[in-house]
This record gives C-alpha cells, sequence and structure tokens, in this order.
C-alpha cells in the first residue's frame, strides 16, 4: 500500500511535467503549421528582386529542414503518448486509493493535501473529492494527529507508527496510524503519506480475549482445587466414616463434571466455528430431549431451593438433529437460567409447535434477576457477561455462545431471548421440524 503511494506522488508529477511539455508542443506544432502553410508563399513585391531572392532562400531553408521538422512531430508524438499513459497511471493509482477501506491522505511538502480518500473525508470531516491543495490544518483541527505529522517529517523517518483515537458519531474508535516519508532525488523530504487502520474491534477482541484466559483460568482452577483438596484429605485417612467418604466422593465427582463441561464447551465452540464439528443428524422427540435433561438439572435447581417444571409431551415435535448437541443447548439454557434465578424462584420448559410455518420452537422461562435492555442484544456473543449479573454468578460467557452456533449455524434455526430486570428472562430457540426428513427415511 505504502509502495502504491510513492507510485502516486510520482505519477503526480509526471503529470504536470506532461502538461507544460504538452502546452509547449502545441505552441511549437502552431508555428511548424503555419511555416508549413505558407513555405510556398511568394511576396512578388514589383520591381524588387532581392525580395525574390529571399524569398527563395526560405523556401530552400524549409525544403532542407523537413527531416528535422519531421522528427519533431515524431518526438512531440512520443511525448504525448507517455502524457496519455501517465494520466492513464494516475487514474488506476486514484482508483486504488479511493478504493482502499483505511483512511489514506497524501500531503506534500507544503503541508497540502494532494489525495485523499472517501475514508479519510469520513474520519477528518471534509469532502475528500475535494481536498487537494489545502493545508491539511485547514481540514482538521486534531491536534495531536498534526502534531504526529510534523514530528513524522522532522524526523525523517521512512515509516512512523502511532495508536491513535478519533471520536466518531459519538464513539471513540482507534487507529493504528502509519506515517511514511517520501524523498526526491536529494533524498530531501518531499511529502508524507498517511494511512490510518480502524484497530478498535481488534482492540475489543484482544481485550475480550485476555478477559476470556482470565475467566477461564479462574473456572478451571476452582474445580481442580476442590478435586486436589478432597483427594488428599482422603489420602490422609480423614474420612473416618462411610458417609464421609461419600460426600467426599460426590465433590470430586460433581467437581469433574464442571470441568468437563468447561473443557466440552470451549471445544465445542472452536470445532464448530472451523467447520470440523463431526454432526450426526436424526429424527428426536423433543419432549425426550427435555425429560432428559430436565432430571440431569434437577439436583443443581434443588440446592438453590429452585422449582423446575416441564409441560405435558406434544404429539408431534420430531426435529431432525444432532442428538447430542441439542441436548447441550437445553441443559445450557436450563442451567443458565438455575444459575441466575434466587432462592425461591422458578424454572419453566415450554414447546410450542407451529404447523403453518414448519417449526418448533422451546422456551425456557425463570424468575430470574433479568438483563438490562441495553445488553440484551449481546447475550449471545461469545465471551460476553452481563454487567450487572457478574457477581450472581461465575461464568466465562461461553455458554450461549454455544447455544447460537449449535442452534443457528449447524440446524439453521434461530435463538430468541426477551428479559426484564427483576423479573426474569426468557431463553429459546426455533427448529424446523422433521417432518420432510422423515418422509425421506420412510421412502
Amino acid at each position: 500500500m505504502i509502495a502504491s503511494m510513492y507510485c502516486i506522488g510520482g505519477s503526480v508529477g509526471v503529470v504536470w511535467l506532461g502538461w507544460y511539455w504538452r502546452k509547449l508542443s502545441g505552441e511549437i506544432m502552431s508555428m511548424i503549421e503555419r511555416f508549413r502553410a505558407n513555405k510556398q508563399f511568394c511576396i512578388k513585391p514589383s520591381g524588387k528582386i532581392k525580395i525574390n531572392r529571399l524569398n527563395k532562400v526560405i523556401n530552400n531553408y524549409f525544403d532542407n529542414n523537413d527531416d528535422y521538422i519531421t522528427k519533431l512531430e515524431k518526438q512531440i508524438k512520443d511525448l504525448q503518448i507517455q502524457i496519455q499513459l501517465s494520466q492513464r497511471q494516475k487514474r488506476n493509482a486514484d482508483a486504488i486509493i479511493y478504493s482502499i477501506r483505511d483512511a489514506v491522505i497524501v500531503i506534500d511538502e507544503f503541508d497540502k493535501v494532494s489525495i485523499a480518500n472517501e475514508e479519510a473525508g469520513r474520519l477528518f470531516g471534509f469532502n475528500f473529492k475535494d481536498p487537494q491543495y489545502r493545508l491539511i490544518s485547514e481540514l482538521t483541527d486534531k491536534h495531536e494527529f498534526l502534531n504526529f505529522l510534523h514530528q513524522s517529517r522532522q524526523s525523517k523517518a521512512k515509516h512512523t507508527r502511532r495508536e491513535m483515537e478519533f471520536p466518531i458519531e459519538g464513539e471513540l474508535k482507534i487507529f493504528d496510524s502509519i506515517v511514511s516519508c517520501v524523498y526526491d532525488k536529494d533524498k530531501q523530504v518531499c511529502g508524507v503519506v498517511v494511512v490510518l487502520h480502524d484497530i478498535t474491534r481488534e482492540k475489543e477482541i484482544s481485550q475480550m480475549k485476555n478477559d476470556f484466559v482470565s475467566h477461564v483460568s479462574h473456572e478451571l482452577k476452582t474445580p481442580l482445587a476442590s478435586i486436589s483438596a478432597y483427594s488428599e484429605m482422603l489420602v490422609d485417612g480423614e474420612a473416618d466414616d462411610e458417609q464421609t467418604r461419600k460426600e467426599f466422593y460426590s465433590v470430586i465427582q460433581n467437581q469433574a463434571k464442571r470441568l468437563n463441561r468447561l473443557i466440552e464447551d470451549i471445544l465445542n465452540t472452536s470445532r464448530i466455528e472451523s467447520g470440523l464439528i463431526k454432526v450426526e443428524k436424526k429424527p428426536v422427540s423433543l419432549t425426550i430431549l427435555i425429560k432428559e435433561q430436565l432430571q440431569m438439572i434437577k439436583s443443581y435447581a434443588e440446592e438453590k431451593n429452585i422449582e423446575v417444571a416441564g409441560q405435558k409431551p406434544i404429539v408431534f415435535d420430531q426435529v431432525y438433529v444432532d442428538r447430542d448437541m441439542i441436548s447441550q443447548v437445553i441443559i445450557n439454557l436450563l442451567s443458565n437460567a438455575v444459575k441466575y434465578t434466587p432462592s425461591g424462584g422458578s424454572v419453566k420448559i415450554e414447546t410450542e409447535v407451529d404447523e403453518i410455518r414448519n417449526l418448533v420452537s422451546v422456551s425456557v422461562i425463570d424468575t430470574g434477576v433479568g438483563i438490562p435492555q441495553e445488553e440484551i442484544e449481546y447475550v449471545f456473543d461469545k465471551f460476553y457477561r452481563v454487567n450487572a449479573n457478574k457477581a450472581q454468578a461465575k461464568g466465562t460467557g461461553l455458554g450461549l455462545n454455544l447455544v447460537k452456533q449449535i442452534v443457528e449455524k449447524v440446524h439453521d434455526g434461530r435463538v430468541f431471548v426477551s428479559s426484564e430486570p427483576g423479573t426474569g428472562s426468557t431463553f429459546g430457540f426455533e427448529l424446523p421440524l422433521a417432518t420432510a426428513e422423515l418422509a425421506e427415511t420412510v421412502r
């Protein structure tokens, strides 16, 4: 990209030189044509033989210099071709500049803008089609940026890099700013090329990864610490009776399951995103899957004194899915609801069939803490955790993202959520009914 900037600066100079020579060549051609048109003219004032002789000498001079004039014409035509090629190169270079998604500005030795693209105009608030030959300080009042340009020019460094923040539409954006100096034949700085790349999203992802590593480390350490502690007590003989040993075994087993679920969430998310996960779809009744997952979650709910309820089976609620994956979706939604519901609350799971749309939906309704409206749209994002509820329960922000990946990416379904702080939340998903697939299996 920077090389393209150098080419652009060179092409601008070539075009200016070509313009000058084209103007000069036009004048030369005009003179040649006038002389040629009149080279056979005769001045015949009566009685003036000397003038006739002079006329003859002039005509002979032009006859003897035809070859020279022809060479001049050829040189002029060659120069015109070079000018056209330079203009075409400039148009191509401009097209490249304007197509770049990063903000690009080319500034000459007098701090005037030579070229700027649309993204630069949007960033600095000027019309990118008409910034030429205006001082950069007239186009922006961002002093940090102007100081950066000045320092880069003064240092004469080939490339200078700095992260800079710019407010855009009320939001603070971070840009990776690169200033490259352009040198003339005497190796003096004759301009600079500025490229600003928006790295706001990359910064956010990096921060989320850091947070994720921190959360995962904590989540892994907690069950491992429990397993290690209770194992040591068993080895040291601190469990004197069978009842105590059973309690220790139960703690170790539960923490091992918790650790396994966390690792599985991480691995499954990675596999789905990379497209390497193995999917085995077959017709399955959602009623059966829900019943199995309710049995798994009930002991956890009882510990928190939370009532968990299902509903009566639906006659036909079969879906064409990977059984293990949809079981994972259901258990994630149920455990999430129990996790964020205070003691004495309730969690209910419902199924509804829409025969007109050929869909079945599953909803998990809780009486938990709820989610602020401004955060609802982010709850299915990877690593995201609702700020207001972080103290309520621990987590990595992977469970709901895994639900979304399985339902939407693997099974062409849809996830949904609604919530009201202090009242509760409803999380759910829709899947196509297995009617068509079942018909195929019967054949």
